[in-house]
């Protein structure tokens, strides 16, 4: 079957498809549109939207427009290019009275009358070669694209800097405790004071309110604090502590003696040395050292070892955590001390001594699970999510563990930290947590849409929380999304708006597992179900400064890809765009995972860590030895990520018919099962029948989108619908922790199979007929043929549409 590709519409400034029709003829000269309704926004307080779809919705003009034919051209966006022509110029001319006598004045008519005459034919031989030829005045794609860089050049790195430094002393500074807020703002202001003032709300809310105040001043609309009170683990009053034994010495997690001249120097990054929603208590047992906790790993160490209630020494990476904690709880340890190996990080990073924090919290509130954390829920007892007790140590402390003064090296050659299996180690692990509930504030603003204003694109950055876990990355995030916003608004203020609703969001409780994001999702999920159309990620943009890394979902890769063409810069090459949808950290989790919504992200990265263990990004340090203003002291990188992601926010706010491709999916399901995978002859001929529906969908029912005549507002708005909601076809209802619930995004760039069919066959070998095995066949099985399903019954909708007008 021939794969029909369609290119992109692009639309000029405050034109609606609304104004094009099925009633437009063919030769008519003039056409004009008077709207004279403007558009009334909905009300938009505390997010909580209308449909406008019964609206009128436009702006007062009049436009004189020639319609082209239009061809189909070659692009597998499945969007379309309206060519829009000038109004054409007639030239009108006046001559002065004859002064000489009646022949002269006759002769001057004959004249005239010919001119006129000729005059006549010209216009109307140029109208019929114009209707029927190619134009070369500007289309509306390009008007669009002029629009887009007219905003995009706006954005200065010397701007992202100012923001970000302005943001980043906000949040290291400590102000003293005077509560200037009101109760508008806080609507959940808690009095608890007593405990060490590790997680302040004051901390939290000065930046939140910062953000809010310099957003309003830039005219986003309504920008609104969104608060939830929530469980948060906390550590506790002391450092937790590992006792050698055999020796009786105490360390803490960084490695440096239990003495009180090491806890009065550091105590304050000692505390925050601890895996959030731990198990806490002491417990006294035998070191097992199980490398990555890979199955494998826990196989052969089960077959040679008694694992019950000992403590695993697990490496970070390779694997989600919460899925290879889940493993050793299954297996019966009591315990685990964590910690990245050396080997696993670039040569630049040292983090022999750094201590971190991991959450073990799968998203939200804990006490809140599923359902938002509003006054009245009821909250269940979730004051550890694991019996294990975790605690992440330095790889100083494990080298002293082992009788290794440091990770040896031969040759240049990294040799990683490893317990001989020959040698008992016996240690004492105490951990120690507080619980308690917190307020996280989430600060949300919009650009409230003009044809389709209930119809959303979210973009989600964070703020400051404790102790500002990954030091600045969080002032990144931020300083990007304010520069995008100072761009966009003078649009915004001389009367231009997108055609669809811009929300933007600093999200709180990032650190603690996504809970201001997650609360946030669960409170609206209702509307966002319907209305979300994708989510742009800028969360921890820059982790390195060697390559550039989008993640999208397979629907909006392609469009990344064109956009990542124009970043060829003197410190960037251009290679073959590195571009995929692997599981990414941050607050996009729910969207993903719970909405199905599309989503795209934009990161610098080491090369270094791109090739090593995947998932070492877990780890949230108090402190980073390599600070961001070192990997981008011009900060060129900030302002390409704000710039790519700018460009990618606009064209799926403004093209009439999202930049999604539909058989983009159907080749992601096919390249996932390939390969020698046992079991598999069912889903390859269902993702057979996949891609021939979508194929159809994709020649079939977007090109009539190219064509004026086609292009009736309900039949956009059928087509948007089923494009925002392709993913929702591949979300399974259970997965191995750790995994997505959206089966189209892998665990790294090296495996490209579904997750949960890799881990069901690492699961069960060697019996080929493991429940385990079927199930997860079964969840990827009924997710391919839902999405085969869907498509099948948008092109039989279109058909009746279709036959209907006929």
């Amino acid at each position: 079957m021939a794969y029909q590709k369609v290119n992109a519409d692009q639309r000029a400034p405050g034109h609606s498809q609304y104004l094009d029709n099925d009633d437009l003829q063919a030769t008519a000269l003039d056409l004009e549109w008077d709207m004279e309704k403007e558009l009334e926004e909905p009300g938009f307080d505390q997010f909580q939207l209308d449909s406008a779809e019964n609206q009128n919705l436009g702006h007062s003009e009049t436009t004189d427009l020639n319609l082209d034919s239009i061809q189909p051209a070659t692009s597998p966006k499945g969007r379309f290019q309206r060519l829009q022509e000038e109004s054409d110029y007639i030239s009108h001319y006046t001559r002065s009275a004859p002064k000489s006598n009646r022949c002269n004045f006759c002769h001057l008519l004959k004249i005239l009358c010919t001119a006129i005459i000729v005059f006549i034919f010209g216009i109307l031989i140029g109208y019929y070669i114009h209707t029927n030829c190619p134009s070369d005045s500007p289309s509306s794609g390009t008007v669009d694209h002029q629009l887009y860089q007219e905003i995009l050049k706006t954005i200065q790195a010397e701007d992202i800097k100012k923001s970000f430094r302005d943001m980043d002393e906000s949040g290291e500074h400590h102000p003293q405790p005077t509560d200037t807020r009101t109760e508008n703002e806080i609507p959940h202001i808690l009095t608890h004071r007593n405990l060490v003032q590790l997680y302040k709300s004051e901390d939290d809310m000065e930046v939140s309110k910062k953000i809010k105040t310099q957003w309003t001043s830039l005219g986003l609309e309504d920008v609104q604090f969104v608060n939830y009170s929530v469980l948060l683990n906390l550590p506790g009053l002391s450092p937790s502590t590992v006792t050698l034994s055999s020796s009786g010495e105490c360390f803490h997690p960084d490695g440096q003696p239990c003495s009180e001249e090491a806890r009065k120097e550091s105590s304050q990054d000692l505390l925050y040395s601890y895996a959030a929603y731990s198990a806490k208590g002491t417990l006294k047992a035998e070191v097992i050292d199980v490398s990555y906790g890979m199955a494998d790993d826990l196989k052969r160490i089960r077959k040679m070892k008694n694992v019950t209630n000992r403590i695993a020494l697990l490496k970070l990476g390779k694997l989600p955590l919460l899925y290879k904690l889940s493993l050793l709880e299954k297996a019966g340890f009591g315990g685990v001390l964590l910690y990245i190996d050396p080997c696993d990080l670039p040569k630049t990073v040292n983090p022999s001594h750094d201590i971190f924090m991991v959450p073990l919290n799968p998203g939200g509130d804990p006490s809140t699970p599923g359902y938002p954390s509003v006054d009245g829920s009821f909250r269940q007892s979730q004051s550890n999510l694991t019996s294990l007790l975790v605690q992440p140590i330095s790889a100083s402390l494990v080298a002293k563990l082992i009788s290794s003064p440091k990770a040896r090296t031969k040759n240049d050659v990294c040799s990683p930290l490893q317990l001989p299996n020959n040698e008992i180690r016996v240690v004492s692990l105490q951990v120690q947590t507080v619980t308690k509930l917190k307020t996280v504030t989430n600060v949300v603003g919009y650009v409230m849409g003009l044809t389709s204003p209930d119809r959303y694109i979210i973009v989600g950055s964070h703020h400051h929380t404790a102790h500002s876990y990954n030091g600045q990355e969080w002032a990144s995030s931020t300083a990007i999304i304010t520069a995008f916003i100072r761009a966009l608004m003078p649009k915004v203020k001389r009367g231009w708006r997108p055609d669809r609703t811009i929300v933007f969001c600093s999200w709180g409780g990032t650190a603690f597992g996504n809970i201001g994001s997650y609360e946030w999702g669960e409170d609206f999920k209702t509307v966002l179900q319907k209305n979300v159309v994708a989510y742009i990620n800028l969360h921890s943009p820059i982790r390195g400064n060697s390559t550039l890394r989008p993640v999208a979902s397979p629907s909006l890769q392609q469009l990344v890809v064109e956009k990542n063409n124009f970043n060829c810069t003197r410190r960037t090459q251009c290679p073959e765009t590195n571009i995929s949808s692997i599981q990414i950290q941050g607050d996009a989790d729910y969207f993903i995972n719970h909405l199905g919504v599309p989503s795209v992200q934009f990161a610098y990265e080491d090369i270094k860590t791109l090739e090593g263990p995947s998932f070492l990004s877990e780890a949230l340090f108090s402190t980073q030895s390599t600070t961001v203003e070192e990997m981008d002291p011009f900060f060129k990188l900030h302002e390409t990520i704000t710039k790519l992601s700018g460009e990618v926010i606009l064209q799926i706010a403004n093209e009439p018919v999202l930049p999604f491709n539909a058989l983009d999916i159907a080749l992601e399901v096919q390249n996932n099962l390939k390969g020698d995978q046992p079991n598999t002859h069912q889903l390859l001929a269902m993702a057979s029948r996949l891609r021939e529906s979508a194929e159809l969908f994709q020649s079939d029912e977007m090109r009539p989108a190219n064509d004026p005549k086609e292009r009736a507002p309900i039949r956009i708005r059928m087509l948007n619908d089923i494009l925002q909601d392709m993913e929702k076809s591949f979300l399974v209802q259970q997965v191995p922790p750790g995994f997505y619930r959206n089966i189209l995004y892998h665990l790294d760039e090296r495996t490209g199979q579904f997750s949960i069919l890799v881990e069901a066959w690492e699961h069960c070998k060697p019996l080929a007929t493991d429940e385990t095995l079927q199930e997860a066949l079964s969840k990827v099985l009924n997710s391919i043929n839902s999405a085969h399903v869907y498509f099948k019954a948008g092109l039989d909708v279109f058909k009746s549409v279709l036959d209907g007008k006929n």
